[in-house]
């Protein structure tokens, strides 16, 4: 079982984050993680969360809820610390707040290359749901 703290990410925070999520493959040129951190801050702050073995960020992951449905975004395990129950620990602490907002379904998108993470979803009780995933680019982070 895992031994990692679960906390509300705070803005002395973003570096490290930044740095996880490269290490775990996210980043893209196409989109600037400071300015996506930035964003999150402003709304539903509350729903972005990091995992800490003592003062290391060890995952990290943000969260929505539109009314709808809730959204998963950036999830992230340090890969030294990958199926030792840093992710379980992380995403009940994502549904629990979910779920006391009212949120009755979490959605989340993985590309398709990656099978390690397709895999964790499936043992944690995400089905495939027959969708086209689509998206729009409002404001360019280039």
């Amino acid at each position: 079982m895992s031994d990692v703290a679960v906390r509300a990410f705070d803005e002395a925070d973003t570096e490290a984050v930044v740095a996880l999520w490269d290490r775990c493959g996210l980043l893209r040129p196409w989109n600037d993680p400071r300015k996506d951190i930035a964003r999150k801050l402003a709304v539903q702050r509350e729903l972005f969360l990091v995992g800490c073995d003592g003062d290391a960020i060890v995952a990290a992951a943000m969260a929505g809820y539109d009314g709808h449905r809730g959204w998963v975004y950036y999830f992230a395990v340090e890969p030294a610390r990958r199926r030792r129950g840093v992710g379980r620990a992380l995403m009940a602490q994502i549904e629990t707040r979910l779920r006391a907002l009212g949120c009755p379904k979490i959605n989340l998108q993985v590309r398709g290359d990656n099978a390690q993470a397709v895999a964790f979803w499936k043992r944690m009780g995400f089905g495939h749901d027959d969708t086209a995933s689509l998206g729009k680019r409002l404001e360019p982070d280039e």
